[in-house]
């Protein structure tokens, strides 16, 4: 049983996630696409775990304000983590050598890294234009790529480290005008496996996460047509819009010690939509 709040379009239910993962503090982490929605949301809350992060976001003047406001909430949480924002345009490979070289200055370890960016273009198949796909699968897939060989390449220097990509239940759906989004996503989830596979060994660790219809600003249009909406739960099977606290849930278990021995694996964060 949930405390969903039944006031608001979506019966969003933004109360705490209760698990705690003490493993976790001191540890650093960096989040890419950071500087709003649910990467801001996932620093922050890792910070109240007493993880240190490094947030970067291509607009690196709304990253420094965001963790500036982050540490003043955070300032009377006793053990809370310190949080660095710094621009990143994720396309490009040496601005996440950048965030990690930030991170080993600034806290002097880094343990585990969060491929957050992403853009949600849409357009029927055939006004798919070629920039719209090249910044799809730029942002979507190479910055996936480049943040997973920076990090693969520092956890192999100190024995290990875990990875977590952004991928989406639209990478098992197909929908019209988004064709772009949904392969780049489907490519992030596949992306996931191999690098598993394949970094394994070096004892890194890698997943994803699928969310489906959360409370952000990409699905605000949703709650604001009743009609849309209604299309929207009806293919959710928990009838509700997720909140960005139930996809930091499944975030914190995968970075914590209580997954030492998941990897591979894409956890979707649904409310069950994959399935209808």
């Amino acid at each position: 049983m949930t405390d969903a709040t039944t006031s608001n379009p979506g019966r969003v239910d933004t109360s705490p996630i209760p698990a705690l993962y003490p493993e976790l503090a001191g540890r650093t982490v960096v989040v890419t696409g950071a500087g709003r929605g649910m990467g801001a949301l996932f620093v922050e809350e890792l910070a109240r775990q007493g993880v240190n992060a490094v947030g970067g976001d291509l607009d690196g003047d709304a990253m420094a304000a965001v963790a500036e406001q982050i540490t003043a909430r955070l300032a009377d949480v006793e053990g809370a983590g310190r949080v660095i924002g710094v621009g990143a345009d994720v396309t490009d490979p040496a601005a996440h050598d950048a965030l990690a070289a930030t991170a080993l200055e600034a806290f002097g370890r880094l343990d585990m890294w969060v491929n957050n960016a992403g853009v949600f273009p849409q357009a029927d198949f055939t006004d798919i234009s070629p920039q719209q796909l090249a910044t799809t699968y730029s942002v979507n897939v190479n910055g996936v790529v480049y943040g997973g060989q920076t990090a693969a390449r520092h956890f192999r220097t100190v024995g290990g480290g875990v990875i977590v990509n952004m991928a989406s239940v639209a990478a098992v759906r197909a929908r019209v005008t988004r064709a772009a989004y949904n392969s780049s996503k489907a490519a992030v989830k596949h992306l996931t496996t191999c690098m598993a596979v394949e970094l394994g060994p070096d004892d890194i660790r890698v997943n994803s996460i699928a969310p489906g219809f959360i409370d952000t600003e990409m699905t605000r249009w949703v709650q604001e047509d009743a009609a849309a909406l209604d299309r929207a739960l009806s293919t959710v099977p928990l009838r509700r819009l997720g909140a960005p606290v139930e996809v930091f849930g499944a975030l914190a278990f995968l970075l914590s010690d209580s997954a030492r021995y998941v990897t591979g694996a894409s956890i979707p964060v649904d409310g069950g939509s994959q399935h209808v």
